[in-house]
């Protein structure tokens, strides 16, 4: 997808995570809007020192009908999976697709749950937005839901439902679906057996007509390879 302004989230962005540190001078680094692909921006936030990065608008899974609504979701979550891989603190809201029911808020988080928490859930009853809030925070922790390119293959490791769910591709056309998912794809422009296989993984979130791959790219672990 290629960015459009109308499109773009802008950010709020300081150099530590303590609210009060970054009361002080200097620790504010503006409003940026973030015009460029995903990966770029989350590199150039990080190289300008951010560690803690306030999105604007919520990330709106109840109105994806249009094209342009569709890559708005996508984007704002591309943002917030990525930010969440470097461990920046990422202020953000989400509403939930009233389609999905009464349990919607609390399928969504824990779909989402290897991602920073948000700040709000909007549009459901705020006794199941603070219930599945407070589960999601609770449950949270970097490395939950990861990939990582190996030599001619890619691994894929899922805590999300409690137990560890681990996968090892090395299908070249399967490597291709991930890079092509990354940031938002329609399901036409992916192989078909590999959409599939992710969709019943629940590696992929449908968000309108695109298909979003859900786990955050690391380079190196953070733990020792034991506990991994």
């Amino acid at each position: 997808m290629s960015p459009s302004s109308t499109l773009t989230p802008s950010a709020a962005v300081w150099r530590d995570y303590d609210p009060v540190a970054c009361a002080l001078p200097g620790m504010f680094l503006g409003d940026l809007a973030l015009t460029g692909p995903v990966a770029e921006e989350c590199d150039r936030l990080w190289e300008l020192g951010a560690r803690r990065v306030r999105l604007s608008g919520a990330v709106d899974l109840a109105d994806t009908g249009t094209p342009d609504a569709a890559a708005r979701a996508v984007r704002t979550l591309s943002l917030v999976r990525d930010l969440t891989a470097r461990a920046v603190l990422v202020e953000w809201e989400l509403r939930p697709d009233p389609a999905g029911g009464p349990t919607a808020a609390e399928d969504i988080s824990r779909l989402l749950s290897h991602l920073q928490p948000p700040q709000r859930i909007e549009g459901v009853d705020p006794a199941t937005a603070d219930s599945a809030l407070r589960t999601w925070r609770n449950g949270h922790y970097l490395g939950k839901c990861l990939w990582r390119q190996g030599p001619g293959f890619v691994q894929i490791r899922d805590r999300r439902w409690g137990d560890l769910r681990r996968f090892t591709v090395d299908e070249p056309h399967y490597q291709e679906a991930i890079g092509r998912l990354a940031y938002g794809a329609t399901a036409s422009a992916v192989p078909s057996d590999a959409l599939a296989d992710f969709r019943e993984e629940r590696l992929v979130l449908g968000v309108g007509a695109v298909e979003w791959w859900l786990p955050y790219r690391v380079s190196r672990w953070i733990q020792e390879a034991m506990t991994i």
